[in-house]
């Protein structure tokens, strides 16, 4: 099982500090990852200390970044190899472009950086412009990931269903059938992985997606998981 978090798992806060899994839904989890036999990572938006943070003592196996860093069924950890000082100008491009913007938000996860608009949704556009006009300028190595009101510039070559493949390659997830469960954009790189593994793609609230099954919302996704 592969969970994104965010507007899968809990539901979308106006900030990333927001969120708050109860003692629920992290009981599942655990519950789960017992019943595969530690089959179950998840892979996030979020870095892999923010999900530490969200899911403390718990420390599965996480893809962060969408997937610019990864922690095995081991414990060891791989990121992204890439030219960090390229993305140290743009932290503080990004940051000017925010500064004394009501309702915008940066947020810095080490190997990319986020622009949430959710307080803000009137300027979705001129976020998109300085995302934009900052990746001409730091060059094909970096990409945008855009999601729910947020725009992101990330390391380039990584993303959800790469992550999905990496996983698949290793103990305890190889030899298994994949089901990966996500809301958002960057959830449809695992879809579309999943589907050519012929696994199973769940889709979480509306829009069109590449998905094969599909849940209405975070509530549902909780009965599922508890009747499995």
């Amino acid at each position: 099982y592969f969970f994104d978090i965010d507007g899968t798992l809990v539901a979308i806060a106006d900030s990333p500090a927001g969120a708050r899994p109860g003692n629920d839904l992290r009981r599942l989890i655990e519950e789960t990852h017992r019943s595969t036999g530690g089959a179950v990572a998840f892979i996030s938006g979020r870095s892999i200390a923010d999900i530490d943070r969200l899911f403390p003592g718990t420390r599965l196996p996480a893809a962060g970044q969408h997937g610019v860093e990864r922690r095995d069924a081991a414990g060891g950890i791989e990121r992204h190899a890439f030219p960090t000082e390229r993305l140290a100008w743009a932290r503080e491009q990004l940051a000017a472009a925010a500064a004394g913007k009501r309702g915008r938000l940066v947020e810095d996860k080490g190997l990319s950086l986020t622009l949430h608009y959710r307080r803000a949704p009137r300027l979705a556009g001129y976020a998109h412009r300085v995302a934009r006009s900052l990746l001409r300028r730091v060059g094909a190595q970096y990409c945008i990931q855009t999601g729910k009101r947020v725009v992101e510039l990330k390391p380039a070559g990584k993303d959800k269903g790469v992550a999905v493949l990496e996983f698949m390659r290793e103990a305890p997830f190889a030899g298994r059938t994949p089901v990966f469960i996500g809301d958002d954009e960057s959830d449809e790189y695992g879809f579309a992985t999943v589907n050519r593994l012929r696994g199973h793609s769940i889709k979480v609230g509306r829009g069109p997606t590449a998905a094969r099954w599909r849940l209405p919302n975070v509530e549902a996704v909780q009965r599922w998981l508890r009747s499995i």
